[in-house]
C-alpha cells in the first residue's frame, strides 16, 4: 500500500508540475512519445529485415510501417507542435467514431438502459472532439495532461488497485 500511495503522490506532483510549467511538461512528453515511436520503428525495421527470406509481403509491410514510425518518432521527438497535432487528431478521430457508434447503438438497441449508454457515448464523443480542438494548442494539451495526472495521482493515493483484484489461490 505504501508503494501505491508514493506512486500516487509522485503522479500528483508531476501533474502539478506540468500545470505550473506547461511547455516543459509537453516538451518532456514529446521526447518520451517520440523516443517510444522511434524505438518501435527500429524494432519493426529489424523484424522486417529478419523475415525477408520467409515472407516478402509481410517483411515489406513491416519495413514500410517501421520507416513511417521512425520518421514520425523523429518528427515528434522534442516537437511540441507535432505532438499536439497528433494528439488533437487522435481526439477528433476517437470522438467521431464514438458519435457514430453511439448513434448506431441508439437505433439498434432495444432496452432503455442501452439507449442511454448510446447517448452517453455520443456525448463523450462530442467532448472528445472539443478536447481535440483544445489539444491542438500545446498549452491546453499541457492542461489536459496535468489534470489527468492529478486525477490519476489522487486516485492512486486513495485506492489500492491490488485490493480491487480478487485472487483465487484455491485453484
Amino acid at each position: 500500500m505504501a508503494n501505491i500511495n508514493m506512486f500516487g503522490l509522485l503522479t500528483l506532483i508531476l501533474g502539478i508540475l506540468v500545470l505550473v510549467f506547461p511547455f516543459a511538461g509537453v516538451f518532456a512528453v514529446s521526447i518520451l512519445v517520440g523516443f517510444g515511436i522511434l524505438f518501435l520503428g527500429v524494432i519493426l525495421l529489424f523484424q522486417g529485415a529478419g523475415i525477408w527470406g520467409d515472407n516478402k509481403l509481410i517483411s515489406a509491410l513491416l519495413l514500410i510501417i517501421g520507416l513511417i514510425a521512425v520518421l514520425v518518432g523523429l518528427d515528434i521527438f522534442g516537437n511540441i507542435y507535432a505532438l499536439s497535432f497528433i494528439i488533437g487528431i487522435s481526439y477528433y478521430l476517437a470522438g467521431f467514431f464514438m458519435i457514430i457508434m453511439g448513434i448506431l447503438g441508439f437505433f439498434t438497441r432495444d432496452a432503455e438502459a442501452h439507449r442511454g449508454s448510446s447517448l452517453l457515448m455520443v456525448f463523450m464523443g462530442i467532448i472528445n472532439i472539443i478536447l481535440g480542438l483544445f489539444a491542438m494548442d500545446p498549452y491546453f494539451l499541457a492542461i489536459i495532461i496535468g489534470i489527468t495526472l492529478i486525477i490519476d495521482g489522487v486516485t492512486l493515493m486513495f485506492v489500492n488497485p491490488v485490493e480491487l483484484v480478487i485472487i483465487d489461490k484455491g485453484l
